[in-house]
């Protein structure tokens, strides 16, 4: 993304890109055959134009790129040195003035000519033109829908229609847009979040009478977790609260009964009620608590003993 804003800028594509050696444009270095990144491949693509990675332990292949980044990293520490930013935006909005001011600066090796006018004079005439929309990072991942209608993407579920149930579908992401395609169809689009384990929905992606799903309705969950313990059917309760449908929460309350195989319903009913005090029903939080053992710390109420008492413990006499 930095090089597709760089051409944004420049208003252009040359016909060659002279990446160095990284791995997230060049897989495998080599002098005559390198093995060009798939993404950064993509990029190349989109934009027309050829990858040529310098060549490896040649120096002079980068050594104008190496001058002009430490000469820009030296006009802009000098100026911002004793500056102080409390955001990234400002800190970007004085670094790009500053880019400005170093490119429209005569130079007196170039005859007064600045960098600007260099490149309007040289370089601008031999570049391409911009593609009509700029390139934009895609990643892809195979999914399978879960039995709530939702597939799993980057630690966020996103909705799919309910007939797909069981199904692998293909995601495809951007930085912006989610798209979900089945047998080469889109089935479904949302706006990419990131919100870790949360929920993206559409309503119209259910079924009116849900019937595939009577066998793990609201119901038959808060039955189970009435089982277990009224601290735990609080917590399942507050998640389907928390959702925007009942069916939504289904993930959620299977994930957080399933604990009771791991942990025991003791234990469970126990990390719940420690949940319920703080106001933090989730199942990670939860889950937290049993694998380290918060749980187990807790005083019973009903075992509550006084406390001791000795010459060494102070008392509230002593801070009056």
């Amino acid at each position: 993304m930095a090089n597709s804003r760089c051409l944004s800028f420049l208003g252009g594509v040359p016909t060659l890109l002279v990446p160095d050696n990284l791995k997230a444009a060049v897989v495998k270095a080599d002098k005559f055959e390198p093995t060009i990144n798939s993404d950064y491949q993509a990029l190349a693509r989109h934009y027309r134009c050829t990858v040529m990675p310098a060549r490896p332990y040649k120096p002079k292949d980068k050594s104008k790129v190496e001058g002009a980044v430490l000469i820009v990293e030296r006009w802009v520490l000098a100026r911002l040195r004793h500056q102080i930013f409390y955001s990234l935006d400002a800190l970007n909005q004085a670094i790009r003035l500053l880019n400005h001011q170093l490119n429209e600066r005569p130079m007196k090796a170039y005859n007064s000519l600045s960098r600007k006018d260099l490149f309007q004079q040289i370089d601008q005439p031999a570049l391409k033109a911009l593609p009509a929309f700029p390139y934009e990072y895609t990643e892809y991942k195979v999914a399978k829908v879960g039995p709530d209608y939702h597939l799993q993407f980057d630690k966020h579920y996103y909705s799919v229609p309910h007939a797909l149930c069981g199904e692998r579908l293909e995601i495809q992401a951007t930085a912006t847009m989610i798209w979900v395609h089945h047998k080469g169809q889109c089935v479904a689009q949302h706006v990419r979040s990131s919100k870790a384990f949360g929920q993206t929905s559409e309503l119209s992606h259910l079924p009116p009478a849900h019937a595939a799903h009577q066998e793990w309705g609201p119901e038959r969950l808060r039955q189970w977790a009435e089982k277990i313990g009224p601290d735990t059917l609080g917590v399942v309760l507050a998640i389907e609260k928390r959702k925007a449908h009942p069916v939504l929460a289904q993930r959620t309350c299977l994930a957080l009964l399933g604990l009771q195989k791991s942990y025991g319903s003791k234990r469970l009913e126990r990390a719940c009620g420690m949940a319920l005090q703080q106001q933090a029903t989730f199942t990670g939080f939860i889950k937290n608590l049993l694998k380290n053992g918060f749980d187990q710390t807790q005083p019973d109420a009903e075992s509550s003993a006084p406390a001791l008492i000795h010459t060494n413990l102070r008392g509230p006499h002593h801070y009056q």
